[in-house]
Protein backbone atom coordinates (compact mmCIF):
# COMPACT_ATOMS: atom_id res chain seq x y z
CA UNK A 1 0.00 0.00 0.00
CA UNK A 2 1.45 3.73 -1.27
CA UNK A 3 -0.17 5.63 1.51
CA UNK A 4 -0.35 4.55 5.38
CA UNK A 5 -4.08 5.64 5.55
CA UNK A 6 -5.29 4.12 2.83
CA UNK A 7 -8.14 1.96 1.83
CA UNK A 8 -7.79 -1.88 1.25
CA UNK A 9 -10.77 -3.27 -1.27
CA UNK A 10 -10.24 -7.43 -1.12
CA UNK A 11 -11.47 -10.14 -3.43
CA UNK A 12 -10.98 -12.26 -6.31
CA UNK A 13 -10.51 -15.55 -7.70
CA UNK A 14 -13.96 -15.14 -9.96
CA UNK A 15 -15.53 -12.74 -11.87
CA UNK A 16 -18.00 -12.35 -9.34
CA UNK A 17 -15.57 -11.10 -6.98
CA UNK A 18 -13.20 -9.13 -9.26
CA UNK A 19 -15.35 -6.87 -11.05
CA UNK A 20 -17.03 -5.25 -8.12
CA UNK A 21 -13.47 -5.05 -6.18
CA UNK A 22 -12.64 -3.36 -9.18
CA UNK A 23 -15.88 -1.01 -9.56
CA UNK A 24 -15.80 0.00 -6.15
CA UNK A 25 -11.94 0.58 -6.02
CA UNK A 26 -13.45 3.37 -8.92
CA UNK A 27 -16.02 4.59 -7.91
CA UNK A 28 -13.95 5.56 -5.07
CA UNK A 29 -11.87 7.74 -7.24
CA UNK A 30 -14.66 8.90 -8.48
CA UNK A 31 -15.17 10.64 -4.94
CA UNK A 32 -11.67 12.37 -4.66
CA UNK A 33 -9.49 9.47 -3.43
CA UNK A 34 -6.63 9.25 -5.82
CA UNK A 35 -5.77 5.74 -6.55
CA UNK A 36 -2.43 4.94 -5.70
CA UNK A 37 -4.31 5.41 -2.05
CA UNK A 38 -6.56 2.35 -2.50
CA UNK A 39 -5.18 -1.35 -2.58
CA UNK A 40 -6.49 -4.36 -4.36
CA UNK A 41 -5.99 -7.37 -2.45
CA UNK A 42 -6.29 -10.90 -4.30
CA UNK A 43 -5.33 -14.53 -4.83
CA UNK A 44 -2.30 -15.44 -6.88
CA UNK A 45 -4.28 -18.38 -8.27
CA UNK A 46 -7.57 -16.30 -9.61
CA UNK A 47 -7.76 -14.41 -12.80
CA UNK A 48 -6.77 -11.03 -11.01
CA UNK A 49 -3.07 -12.50 -11.22
CA UNK A 50 -3.13 -11.51 -14.47
CA UNK A 51 -5.06 -8.35 -15.15
CA UNK A 52 -3.99 -6.36 -12.27
CA UNK A 53 -1.00 -5.53 -12.58
CA UNK A 54 -1.77 -3.63 -15.57
CA UNK A 55 -4.18 -1.50 -13.66
CA UNK A 56 -3.73 2.13 -11.67
CA UNK A 57 -3.79 0.32 -8.42
CA UNK A 58 -1.56 -0.92 -6.24
CA UNK A 59 -2.34 -4.85 -5.44
CA UNK A 60 -1.49 -7.51 -3.04
CA UNK A 61 -1.64 -11.27 -3.86
CA UNK A 62 -2.10 -13.44 -1.33
CA UNK A 63 -0.97 -17.24 -1.64
CA UNK A 64 -2.77 -20.47 -1.01
CA UNK A 65 -6.05 -21.50 -2.74
CA UNK A 66 -10.08 -22.12 -1.89
CA UNK A 67 -10.95 -24.90 0.33
CA UNK A 68 -12.48 -28.17 -1.41
CA UNK A 69 -15.64 -29.30 0.07
CA UNK A 70 -14.58 -32.95 -0.49
CA UNK A 71 -13.83 -35.60 1.95
CA UNK A 72 -11.77 -37.61 -1.04
CA UNK A 73 -7.95 -38.53 0.06
CA UNK A 74 -6.84 -35.82 -2.77
CA UNK A 75 -9.00 -33.10 -1.96
CA UNK A 76 -8.38 -34.02 2.02
CA UNK A 77 -4.69 -33.83 1.21
CA UNK A 78 -5.02 -30.53 -1.16
CA UNK A 79 -6.85 -28.77 1.65
CA UNK A 80 -3.83 -29.15 4.11
CA UNK A 81 -1.94 -27.19 1.77
CA UNK A 82 -4.69 -24.44 2.00
CA UNK A 83 -5.32 -24.18 5.11
CA UNK A 84 -1.51 -23.76 5.47
CA UNK A 85 -1.46 -20.95 2.79
CA UNK A 86 -4.27 -19.25 4.50
CA UNK A 87 -3.15 -19.12 7.42
CA UNK A 88 0.05 -17.47 5.63
CA UNK A 89 -1.92 -14.90 4.02
CA UNK A 90 -4.11 -14.27 7.38
CA UNK A 91 -0.58 -13.22 9.02
CA UNK A 92 0.66 -11.39 5.99
CA UNK A 93 -2.41 -9.36 6.03
CA UNK A 94 -2.09 -8.98 9.86
CA UNK A 95 1.45 -7.76 10.10
CA UNK A 96 0.46 -5.38 7.15
CA UNK A 97 -2.45 -3.67 8.69
CA UNK A 98 -0.70 -3.51 12.49
CA UNK A 99 1.86 -1.31 10.56
CA UNK A 100 -0.27 0.62 8.03
CA UNK A 101 -3.58 0.60 9.88
CA UNK A 102 -5.65 1.20 6.50
CA UNK A 103 -8.25 3.84 7.29
CA UNK A 104 -10.95 1.12 5.71
CA UNK A 105 -11.13 -2.43 4.79
CA UNK A 106 -13.70 -3.66 1.96
CA UNK A 107 -14.14 -6.85 1.77
CA UNK A 108 -15.86 -9.10 -1.85
CA UNK A 109 -16.15 -12.41 -1.02
CA UNK A 110 -13.73 -15.09 -1.80
CA UNK A 111 -9.84 -16.78 -0.23
CA UNK A 112 -8.43 -12.93 -0.01
CA UNK A 113 -11.39 -12.00 1.64
CA UNK A 114 -11.02 -14.00 4.47
CA UNK A 115 -7.64 -13.05 5.12
CA UNK A 116 -8.01 -9.06 4.88
CA UNK A 117 -11.06 -9.44 6.91
CA UNK A 118 -10.43 -11.40 9.82
CA UNK A 119 -6.93 -9.18 9.85
CA UNK A 120 -9.27 -6.14 9.91
CA UNK A 121 -11.25 -7.35 12.65
CA UNK A 122 -8.23 -8.32 14.37
CA UNK A 123 -6.80 -4.98 14.27
CA UNK A 124 -9.89 -2.70 14.63
CA UNK A 125 -9.72 -0.87 11.56
CA UNK A 126 -13.35 -0.92 10.30
CA UNK A 127 -14.78 -3.67 7.77
CA UNK A 128 -17.57 -3.52 4.83
CA UNK A 129 -18.54 -6.69 3.99
CA UNK A 130 -20.48 -6.81 0.49
CA UNK A 131 -22.11 -9.39 -0.21
CA UNK A 132 -23.67 -10.31 -4.04
CA UNK A 133 -25.66 -13.35 -3.61
CA UNK A 134 -28.99 -13.27 -2.07
CA UNK A 135 -27.41 -15.88 0.97
CA UNK A 136 -24.29 -14.63 2.44
CA UNK A 137 -21.59 -17.02 1.52
CA UNK A 138 -19.14 -18.49 4.49
CA UNK A 139 -16.67 -15.74 4.21
CA UNK A 140 -19.35 -12.64 5.06
CA UNK A 141 -21.63 -14.67 6.61
CA UNK A 142 -19.01 -14.70 9.43
CA UNK A 143 -17.11 -11.51 9.48
CA UNK A 144 -20.60 -9.61 8.30
CA UNK A 145 -20.97 -9.88 11.83
CA UNK A 146 -18.38 -7.87 12.62
CA UNK A 147 -18.95 -5.37 10.18
CA UNK A 148 -19.41 -1.21 10.27
CA UNK A 149 -21.84 -1.56 7.10
CA UNK A 150 -23.13 -4.86 5.34
CA UNK A 151 -23.79 -3.74 1.54
CA UNK A 152 -26.32 -6.46 -0.04
CA UNK A 153 -27.56 -7.21 -3.11
CA UNK A 154 -30.95 -8.22 -1.96
CA UNK A 155 -32.46 -7.67 1.06
CA UNK A 156 -33.37 -10.13 3.80
CA UNK A 157 -29.93 -12.08 4.28
CA UNK A 158 -29.91 -11.60 8.43
CA UNK A 159 -26.84 -9.68 8.33
CA UNK A 160 -26.69 -6.62 10.73
CA UNK A 161 -26.48 -3.36 9.64
CA UNK A 162 -28.01 -4.14 6.32
CA UNK A 163 -28.06 -1.79 3.39
CA UNK A 164 -29.20 -2.69 0.49
CA UNK A 165 -26.75 -0.70 -2.21
CA UNK A 166 -27.11 -3.86 -5.13
CA UNK A 167 -23.89 -5.60 -7.05
CA UNK A 168 -21.18 -3.19 -8.20
CA UNK A 169 -21.31 -4.14 -12.20
CA UNK A 170 -19.13 -2.84 -15.38
CA UNK A 171 -20.24 1.13 -15.74
CA UNK A 172 -21.31 0.54 -19.63
CA UNK A 173 -24.25 -1.67 -18.86
CA UNK A 174 -26.31 1.40 -17.20
CA UNK A 175 -25.95 3.57 -20.61
CA UNK A 176 -26.98 0.21 -22.75
CA UNK A 177 -29.65 1.45 -25.52
CA UNK A 178 -32.52 -1.46 -24.56
CA UNK A 179 -35.15 0.10 -27.02
CA UNK A 180 -36.14 -1.57 -30.06
CA UNK A 181 -33.39 0.36 -32.13
CA UNK A 182 -30.59 -0.46 -29.99
CA UNK A 183 -31.58 -4.02 -29.75
CA UNK A 184 -31.68 -4.09 -33.53
CA UNK A 185 -28.37 -2.21 -33.66
CA UNK A 186 -26.59 -4.58 -31.21
CA UNK A 187 -28.13 -7.89 -33.36
CA UNK A 188 -26.80 -6.25 -36.40
CA UNK A 189 -23.09 -5.80 -34.56
CA UNK A 190 -23.23 -9.50 -33.14
CA UNK A 191 -24.26 -10.43 -37.07
CA UNK A 192 -27.90 -11.68 -36.14
CA UNK A 193 -30.74 -10.40 -38.32
CA UNK A 194 -31.62 -6.93 -36.91
CA UNK A 195 -35.63 -8.06 -37.28
CA UNK A 196 -36.18 -11.13 -35.36
CA UNK A 197 -36.66 -12.09 -31.72
CA UNK A 198 -33.62 -13.06 -30.07
CA UNK A 199 -33.05 -15.57 -27.37
CA UNK A 200 -29.20 -15.30 -25.71
CA UNK A 201 -27.83 -18.67 -23.71
CA UNK A 202 -24.87 -18.64 -21.75
CA UNK A 203 -23.15 -21.51 -20.06
CA UNK A 204 -20.96 -19.40 -18.49
CA UNK A 205 -17.07 -19.30 -19.27
CA UNK A 206 -16.10 -23.13 -19.06
CA UNK A 207 -19.88 -24.36 -20.42
CA UNK A 208 -22.71 -25.56 -18.58
CA UNK A 209 -23.75 -29.25 -20.28
CA UNK A 210 -27.49 -29.51 -18.94
CA UNK A 211 -27.99 -26.26 -20.48
CA UNK A 212 -26.58 -26.61 -23.72
CA UNK A 213 -28.26 -30.20 -24.35
CA UNK A 214 -31.45 -28.05 -23.83
CA UNK A 215 -30.53 -25.46 -26.64
CA UNK A 216 -29.48 -27.79 -28.93
CA UNK A 217 -32.67 -29.98 -28.20
CA UNK A 218 -34.54 -26.28 -28.80
CA UNK A 219 -32.97 -25.31 -31.82
CA UNK A 220 -34.11 -28.44 -33.46
CA UNK A 221 -37.98 -27.87 -32.18
CA UNK A 222 -37.02 -24.65 -33.33
CA UNK A 223 -36.04 -25.33 -36.72
CA UNK A 224 -38.72 -23.77 -38.67
CA UNK A 225 -38.82 -20.67 -37.05
CA UNK A 226 -37.95 -17.74 -39.17
CA UNK A 227 -38.59 -15.31 -36.67
CA UNK A 228 -36.95 -16.05 -34.40
CA UNK A 229 -32.40 -16.17 -33.76
CA UNK A 230 -30.54 -18.21 -30.95
CA UNK A 231 -27.26 -17.08 -30.28
CA UNK A 232 -25.79 -19.67 -27.78
CA UNK A 233 -22.37 -19.55 -25.91
CA UNK A 234 -21.35 -23.02 -24.77
CA UNK A 235 -18.46 -22.03 -22.87
CA UNK A 236 -15.27 -23.28 -23.96
CA UNK A 237 -15.36 -26.53 -22.27
CA UNK A 238 -18.77 -27.85 -24.33
CA UNK A 239 -17.88 -26.11 -27.68
CA UNK A 240 -16.71 -28.75 -29.60
CA UNK A 241 -19.74 -31.54 -28.49
CA UNK A 242 -21.94 -28.86 -29.66
CA UNK A 243 -20.68 -26.88 -32.72
CA UNK A 244 -20.65 -29.60 -35.37
CA UNK A 245 -23.36 -30.65 -37.87
CA UNK A 246 -25.07 -32.31 -37.46
CA UNK A 247 -26.85 -31.83 -33.94
CA UNK A 248 -25.36 -33.61 -30.79
CA UNK A 249 -28.82 -32.92 -29.37
CA UNK A 250 -30.21 -36.27 -27.59
CA UNK A 251 -33.48 -37.09 -28.48
CA UNK A 252 -36.48 -36.57 -26.00
CA UNK A 253 -37.13 -40.47 -25.75
CA UNK A 254 -33.28 -41.37 -25.22
CA UNK A 255 -31.09 -41.12 -22.16
CA UNK A 256 -29.34 -37.35 -21.92
CA UNK A 257 -26.18 -38.98 -22.07
CA UNK A 258 -23.58 -38.93 -19.02
CA UNK A 259 -23.38 -36.35 -16.08
CA UNK A 260 -22.60 -33.28 -17.04
CA UNK A 261 -18.78 -32.76 -16.23
CA UNK A 262 -18.18 -34.83 -18.60
CA UNK A 263 -18.70 -32.62 -21.53
CA UNK A 264 -19.81 -35.22 -23.36
CA UNK A 265 -23.64 -35.97 -25.33
CA UNK A 266 -25.62 -38.35 -27.48
CA UNK A 267 -26.41 -37.93 -31.60
CA UNK A 268 -30.02 -36.62 -32.11
CA UNK A 269 -32.01 -33.97 -34.71
CA UNK A 270 -30.00 -31.91 -37.08
CA UNK A 271 -28.71 -28.76 -35.89
CA UNK A 272 -26.56 -26.32 -38.14
CA UNK A 273 -24.12 -24.15 -36.25
CA UNK A 274 -20.87 -22.04 -36.44
CA UNK A 275 -18.40 -19.78 -34.88
CA UNK A 276 -18.74 -16.59 -36.11
CA UNK A 277 -20.72 -16.98 -39.29
CA UNK A 278 -24.33 -16.98 -40.45
CA UNK A 279 -25.92 -20.32 -39.52
CA UNK A 280 -29.46 -21.91 -40.03
CA UNK A 281 -30.06 -20.85 -42.98
CA UNK A 282 -32.24 -17.11 -43.80
CA UNK A 283 -35.51 -19.82 -44.45
CA UNK A 284 -35.61 -21.15 -40.49
CA UNK A 285 -34.10 -20.90 -37.12
CA UNK A 286 -31.00 -18.26 -37.17
CA UNK A 287 -29.24 -20.05 -35.01
CA UNK A 288 -25.29 -19.32 -34.05
CA UNK A 289 -22.62 -21.29 -31.56
CA UNK A 290 -19.42 -19.62 -29.98
CA UNK A 291 -17.16 -20.99 -27.31
CA UNK A 292 -17.20 -17.48 -25.56
CA UNK A 293 -18.27 -13.79 -26.11
CA UNK A 294 -16.55 -10.77 -24.41
CA UNK A 295 -18.76 -8.71 -25.76
CA UNK A 296 -21.36 -9.41 -23.16
CA UNK A 297 -22.77 -5.59 -23.56
CA UNK A 298 -23.66 -5.93 -26.87
CA UNK A 299 -25.85 -9.76 -26.11
CA UNK A 300 -27.32 -8.02 -23.48
CA UNK A 301 -28.50 -5.59 -25.39
CA UNK A 302 -29.47 -7.78 -28.56
CA UNK A 303 -31.72 -10.25 -26.42
CA UNK A 304 -35.41 -10.22 -25.79
CA UNK A 305 -34.44 -13.18 -23.55
CA UNK A 306 -31.59 -14.81 -21.72
CA UNK A 307 -30.94 -18.52 -20.57
CA UNK A 308 -28.67 -18.50 -18.12
CA UNK A 309 -27.39 -19.88 -14.59
CA UNK A 310 -28.24 -17.15 -11.82
CA UNK A 311 -24.39 -16.33 -10.51
CA UNK A 312 -24.62 -12.94 -8.29
CA UNK A 313 -22.79 -11.00 -11.42
CA UNK A 314 -25.27 -12.66 -14.02
CA UNK A 315 -28.31 -12.14 -12.44
CA UNK A 316 -26.98 -8.38 -11.25
CA UNK A 317 -26.08 -7.60 -14.91
CA UNK A 318 -29.76 -8.70 -15.83
CA UNK A 319 -31.52 -6.72 -13.57
CA UNK A 320 -29.52 -3.27 -14.53
CA UNK A 321 -30.19 -3.84 -17.94
CA UNK A 322 -33.42 -4.56 -18.07
CA UNK A 323 -33.07 -8.21 -19.63
CA UNK A 324 -35.75 -10.96 -18.93
CA UNK A 325 -34.49 -13.87 -17.83
CA UNK A 326 -34.88 -17.61 -17.80
CA UNK A 327 -32.76 -18.84 -14.99
CA UNK A 328 -31.57 -22.46 -14.29
CA UNK A 329 -29.17 -22.27 -11.07
CA UNK A 330 -26.37 -24.15 -10.80
CA UNK A 331 -27.11 -27.53 -8.59
CA UNK A 332 -24.80 -27.70 -5.29
CA UNK A 333 -23.40 -24.28 -5.32
CA UNK A 334 -22.84 -23.28 -2.00
CA UNK A 335 -25.37 -22.85 0.28
CA UNK A 336 -27.81 -23.38 -2.67
CA UNK A 337 -26.89 -19.28 -3.35
CA UNK A 338 -28.00 -19.64 -7.54
CA UNK A 339 -31.72 -20.88 -6.42
CA UNK A 340 -31.85 -18.01 -3.85
CA UNK A 341 -30.41 -16.15 -6.39
CA UNK A 342 -33.50 -17.18 -8.77
CA UNK A 343 -36.10 -16.54 -6.63
CA UNK A 344 -35.16 -13.16 -5.72
CA UNK A 345 -35.77 -12.17 -9.36
CA UNK A 346 -38.68 -14.16 -9.65
CA UNK A 347 -40.10 -12.46 -6.97
CA UNK A 348 -39.31 -8.85 -8.61
CA UNK A 349 -41.08 -10.54 -11.63
CA UNK A 350 -37.77 -10.03 -13.92
CA UNK A 351 -37.56 -14.24 -14.36
CA UNK A 352 -38.71 -17.71 -14.70
CA UNK A 353 -36.58 -20.49 -12.83
CA UNK A 354 -36.82 -23.80 -14.40
CA UNK A 355 -34.66 -25.86 -11.70
CA UNK A 356 -31.51 -27.62 -13.69
CA UNK A 357 -33.09 -31.56 -12.88
CA UNK A 358 -36.05 -30.01 -15.71
CA UNK A 359 -34.18 -28.18 -18.14
CA UNK A 360 -34.22 -29.86 -21.30
CA UNK A 361 -35.41 -28.70 -24.87
CA UNK A 362 -39.43 -29.14 -24.05
CA UNK A 363 -39.60 -27.31 -21.06
CA UNK A 364 -37.05 -24.22 -22.59
CA UNK A 365 -39.50 -24.29 -25.60
CA UNK A 366 -42.56 -24.25 -23.29
CA UNK A 367 -41.17 -21.27 -21.50
CA UNK A 368 -39.36 -19.12 -23.73
CA UNK A 369 -43.02 -19.72 -26.81
CA UNK A 370 -44.94 -18.55 -23.58
CA UNK A 371 -42.60 -15.58 -22.92
CA UNK A 372 -41.86 -14.44 -26.91
CA UNK A 373 -45.41 -14.53 -27.85
CA UNK A 374 -46.36 -12.37 -24.72
CA UNK A 375 -45.10 -8.60 -25.50
CA UNK A 376 -46.47 -7.17 -22.76
CA UNK A 377 -45.66 -9.89 -20.22
CA UNK A 378 -41.77 -9.30 -21.53
CA UNK A 379 -42.02 -5.32 -21.09
CA UNK A 380 -43.41 -5.88 -17.64
CA UNK A 381 -40.24 -8.19 -16.74
CA UNK A 382 -38.27 -5.62 -18.59
CA UNK A 383 -39.66 -2.82 -16.40
CA UNK A 384 -39.70 -4.93 -13.13
CA UNK A 385 -35.76 -5.73 -13.35
CA UNK A 386 -34.94 -2.42 -14.38
CA UNK A 387 -36.67 -0.85 -11.11
CA UNK A 388 -34.67 -3.43 -9.38
CA UNK A 389 -31.36 -2.53 -10.80
CA UNK A 390 -29.01 -0.63 -9.25
CA UNK A 391 -26.81 0.76 -11.88
CA UNK A 392 -25.09 3.15 -9.03
CA UNK A 393 -24.14 0.02 -6.65
CA UNK A 394 -20.42 0.98 -6.67
CA UNK A 395 -20.90 4.52 -5.85
CA UNK A 396 -23.35 3.72 -2.93
CA UNK A 397 -21.14 1.20 -1.32
CA UNK A 398 -18.15 4.07 -1.79
CA UNK A 399 -20.68 6.40 0.40
CA UNK A 400 -20.73 3.80 3.06
CA UNK A 401 -17.00 3.06 2.69
CA UNK A 402 -16.40 6.55 3.48
CA UNK A 403 -18.96 6.98 6.31
CA UNK A 404 -17.67 4.46 8.16
CA UNK A 405 -13.74 4.74 7.50
CA UNK A 406 -11.46 6.55 10.29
Amino acid sequence: MSAPRGTVVAGGGTGGHVVPSLQIARALVERGHAPETIELYGSRRGQEASTWPTLEFPHTLLPGRGIRRSMRPSAMWANTGAVAGLVWACCRAFGSFAARRPRVVVIVGGYASFAAGLAAVLTRVPLVSVTTDAVPGAVNGLLGRFAAANAVAFPGTDLPREHVTGTPVRSELASLDRTPEGRARSRAALGLPPDRQTVATVGGSLGALRINRAVAELAGTWAGCEGRSLYQVTGRRDYGAFSSSPSLTPSPSRSTGPPEETGTTTAGAPLEAADGDDAGGRAGLWHRVVPFEDRMPLLYGAADVCVTRAGAMTVAELLVTGVPAILVPLPGAPRDHQTRNAEALVGMGAAVHVPDAECDGRRLAKELDALLSDPDRLRAMREAASVHGHPDAAARVAELVDVHAR
